[in-house]
């Protein structure tokens, strides 16, 4: 895709956001998670410690520069744009570099120190460039600080700190806490940040709906438990598809609209009633909000894009799942008869031998005839390339094995028998 047509669809994608009622704010990486920048062998020298692709060294004017940069090209991209987010969550090693260090050995600096002034460098610039501009940003780093540092830190004002916990038992009494110590510093206009897929692990192909509705509901309980002085402005209900820039894919969006829909009805009816439920499964024509048992249909896909896809990617996760095929070189003839001795040594029953090749066949051309329709439909939503990468990352380790074992036991048989 060339810029004039990248430029055009992200033009087209707002056009349509904004006929739905919907304001976009983009979020671009100013200090943690900047690997997608950081990577680029020119930038290297901008990294805080060269292991750690994702921390910019916040010395450095270039790096400045190089976050004002990628800010310019968003925000002329983004027309009528009234609030970006600078994201500034995760900033791993910080304080390891050598600069740091130079910096920390003055006396009374402290790591906390030194992440706000490069974040309130980088909303100052922000405020002086776009004077009508909303600067949201990550809290994470903020958590431990005291609210005497965060008033003089020269980000009240500047900042509305958006507070991400995206687990079903979170913590109400502490998120609370949190909410009033930021409030107690200045920081009143605040945002909470939930989950509709992404944040159970880094590799989940399918999402529990019912994890990502807890989490909503203890967000609910949060903000029915805030004092007034604390204005939340609303919640992102993020969906990840990767943990950072260089992992793996997590759930991909054609299994998590239940999910999402799902967790959009649990903050309009205030709880995952009966009657949020209903509206789910009517507006989704779906039997259940679990995507792995809402069962085949033949309905179009006119209520639920990609629903044909989400019915095939839970079968084939439930097929690379099945312990007999996951666990298949525990399997007790394999063990018993193909182990790693028999292997080394090309012993092997040629009965035994083409039983196993027989089961490991059929589990191959199983999985083979999913991974295909898989495919076939993945490609009419995703890229090719985020469909190949998907089979290796999920299907591949899952069949190589197989493989591995009708060839090597192939290869035995033909030795020994005429």
């Amino acid at each position: 895709m060339g810029w004039v047509e990248f430029r055009e669809e992200v033009l087209s994608m707002q056009d349509f956001a904004k006929s739905k009622g919907l304001e976009v704010i983009p979020l671009v990486q100013t200090f943690g998670h900047m690997e997608f920048v950081l990577k680029h062998r020119p930038l290297w020298s901008l990294r805080e410690v060269a292991p750690c692709v994702g921390t910019l060294n916040p010395h450095r004017e270039d790096g400045v520069r190089l976050v004002m940069e990628m800010l310019r090209q968003v925000v002329e991209l983004h027309p009528g744009l009234n609030a970006l987010h600078i994201g500034a969550d995760e900033v791993y090693m910080l304080g390891e570099g050598e600069e740091s260090k130079l910096w920390l050995a003055s006396p009374g600096r402290t790591v906390e120190h030194l992440f706000l002034s490069h974040v309130t460098k980088v909303a100052q610039a922000i405020r002086e460039t776009w004077p009508h501009m909303t600067i949201i940003m990550w809290d994470d780093m903020m958590r431990g600080m005291g609210q005497d540092t965060l008033k003089a830190s020269g980000l009240v004002g500047l900042v509305q700190p958006m507070l991400w916990d995206y687990t079903p038992n979170l913590d109400v009494d502490t998120t609370v806490s949190l909410l009033e110590k930021y409030c107690g510093a200045g920081m009143s206009d605040l945002w909470a940040a939930s989950s509709f897929k992404g944040s159970t692990s880094v590799y989940t192909c399918v999402p529990s709906t019912q994890r990502h509705v807890d989490n909503h509901e203890q967000w609910l309980k949060v903000a029915a438990a805030v004092s007034a002085a604390v204005n939340l402005q609303g919640i992102a209900i993020t969906g990840w598809q990767r943990y950072d820039h260089l992992s793996v894919l997590c759930e991909l969006m054609h299994v998590a609209l239940p999910s999402l829909a799902a967790c959009l009805q649990t903050l309009s009816h205030g709880q995952f009633s009966a009657e949020a439920q209903s509206k789910v499964a009517e507006s989704l024509d779906i039997s259940s909000v679990e995507v792995e048992a809402m069962g085949r249909t033949t309905a179009d896909e006119s209520l639920f894009p990609g629903r044909r896809l989400a019915e095939l990617t839970v079968e084939l996760n439930s097929l690379l799942n099945s312990e007999d095929i996951r666990f298949f070189d525990n399997n007790m003839f394999v063990r018993g008869w193909f182990s790693p001795y028999h292997q080394q040594r090309k012993m092997l029953s040629p009965l035994i031998g083409m039983q196993i090749h027989s089961q490991a066949s059929t589990y191959l051309t199983a999985l083979q005839e999913k991974v295909e329709a898989v495919r076939e439909e993945m490609v009419r939503l995703y890229p090719e390339s985020t469909a190949q990468e998907w089979i290796e990352e999920h299907v591949s380790p899952v069949m190589a094995p197989l493989q591995r074992i009708t060839e090597d036991i192939g290869a035995c048989v033909n030795e020994m028998v005429p």
